[in-house]
């Protein structure tokens, strides 16, 4: 491996040994041997962090009187029925967390090492806690956490792993922005472990979802964990997408001002930046990808295992009839217990031909009959509805005829002619658009002399098309779209009538 590739590994030393010295007062208190009264070990190790959150949380509310009296009485309540302490030890014990987090001389804690990146020792010094007030009468000291007390806390939060992925997409930016384009490369290396980190999790969610939703209560808790997860992932590819953005942006403005001649190895950084960003957000959005498939596909399986848990446990004798039959339930009681066993699945059924109708939000109690195509009935063909469509059919068959005499051969010119006529109420019945379906769909017609028993529409509309006699009546579809009124839509059709056609050729 060439040398020019470890190049970036120290960088910020010193800042990250700066860090885990933050943690050096919780070691110190994790091999202390205090005990209780019961020869029982203290965990001062846990107590240390419990006494940083007493003074964040006093610090939250903008107390300034939190002293070692206060952080006695805290550890008092908080060990009760843990540990028997002795008279005075829960002030002995506060004390000494003090004394560790904030040394009795008041002088900022030292830490020495060695310092890779420099090459020599180097020496880093923090406060965790800082005097925070004086009271002369009482001879009280008080407290509160320092800058380094505050950045010990958040970096015991779950906060950065949550958002690791966006802390890292902002870095890199502005170490673009600032030309460290070695440590803008190493920080999308460090996204892709996260990325494969988040990938892990997601697997063990997985398993853990099919294995452990045994109640309705755990589904809603595992489907609100997916749902933010999925929300969080949206938004972290959203920001992919922005840095791509602006990485593509960067490589062209450094390639018009001829950088990559200038200085080709940070121009070299930047095409390695730009591949692997692009690799890393194939992964994120795999995850993304993954994330909906475990919720539309795992979780929907593990309802529906839950379901036929409940299915398979459930006994109709002994949950339903026992209790009918042994115990005297109230009528009302005994509706409800009943009410999902009698109701039986509703399917409407509806005609296709329905899709050409304009929508409508009328109350279909009270107007029903105009939501349906009229049709004939097979077994009452000279009902009242039947017999008022044959009135209808007759109707615009003549106006259909008188067209023709005129020299008029499409329904559009028809509609513009009936317009501002006694006949134009035609165009606010349903039936006159389904005539023209009617008609377009047999087309082409003739009167027929014979008909059939069987066919019963050609018995109900023998008289309608009577007047053609032997001629032929043909309708053809066009593209053209008529908007007849603002309630009905129809497309226009053109017709002809063909005269003295042989029978037998139709």
């Amino acid at each position: 491996m060439e040398s020019y590739q470890w190049e970036g590994l120290t960088d910020g030393y010193k800042e990250r040994m700066r860090r885990l010295a933050l943690f050096d007062g919780l070691y110190e208190l994790k091999r202390s041997r205090d005990e209780d009264m019961n020869q029982v070990r203290i965990d001062l190790y846990g107590l240390g962090l419990l006494s940083l959150l007493f003074f964040f949380e006093h610090k939250l509310l903008r107390s300034n009187r939190a002293g070692k009296l206060e952080l006695a009485e805290y550890i008092k309540h908080v060990t009760t029925g843990k540990y028997e302490l002795s008279a005075k030890q829960d002030l002995l014990l506060a004390t000494k967390l003090i004394e560790v987090f904030r040394p009795p001389g008041g002088k900022r804690k030292e830490v020495v090492f060695y310092n890779w990146d420099a090459g020599k020792d180097e020496t880093i010094t923090f406060s965790i806690l800082k005097d925070n007030g004086f009271d002369a009468e009482t001879g009280r000291q008080f407290y509160t956490l320092d800058e380094d007390g505050i950045e010990l806390i958040f970096a015991t939060k779950e906060f950065y792993s949550e958002y690791q992925l966006s802390i890292n997409q902002l870095m890199i930016r502005k170490q673009l922005e600032k030309g460290e384009y070695s440590s803008a490369l190493r920080q999308i290396n460090e996204m892709r472990i996260n990325v494969e980190t988040l990938r892990d999790r997601m697997t063990k969610l997985k398993h853990e979802v099919l294995r452990n939703i045994v109640s309705e209560d755990t589904f809603e808790r595992y489907k609100k964990l997916l749902g933010d997860i999925r929300f969080r992932l949206t938004r972290e590819n959203e920001e992919f997408v922005e840095l791509e953005n602006f990485v593509h942006e960067t490589r062209t403005r450094l390639f018009e001002k001829d950088y990559h001649l200038e200085s080709p190895k940070a121009y070299s950084y930047i095409l390695s930046i730009t591949k692997e960003l692009e690799s890393v957000h194939n992964e994120h959005s795999k995850l993304l990808t993954e994330s909906q498939v475990l919720i539309n596909d795992t979780l929907v399986a593990a309802q529906q295992s839950l379901y036929y848990m409940g299915v398979e446990a459930f006994n109709f004798k002994q949950d339903i009839v026992l209790p009918i039959v042994n115990k005297p339930l109230p009528l009302e009681t005994m509706k409800g217990v009943l009410h999902p066993f009698f109701k039986l699945p509703h399917a409407d059924i509806w005609s296709p031909l329905a899709v050409l109708e304009a929508q409508s939000f009328r109350d279909e109690r009270t107007d029903s009959a105009e939501e349906t195509f009229m049709k004939v009935d097979d077994q009452v063909v000279d009902s009242a509805d039947q017999l008022m469509l044959k009135e209808h059919f007759t109707d615009y068959m003549n106006l259909l005829m008188k067209a023709v005499g005129e020299g008029v051969h499409s329904l559009a010119e028809i509609i513009e002619g009936i317009k501002g006529t006694e006949l134009e109420a035609f165009l606010e019945w349903r039936t006159f658009y389904h005539f023209w379906l009617y008609i377009h769909q047999r087309s082409p017609i003739r009167f027929v002399d014979e008909i059939r028993d069987e066919d019963e529409e050609i018995k109900t509309f023998h008289e309608v098309f009577k007047q053609l006699g032997r001629d032929v009546l043909t309708v053809i579809e066009e593209k053209e779209t008529i908007q007849a009124t603002a309630r009905y839509t129809i497309q226009n059709m053109t017709f002809t009538i063909t005269r003295g056609v042989d029978e037998n050729a139709i």
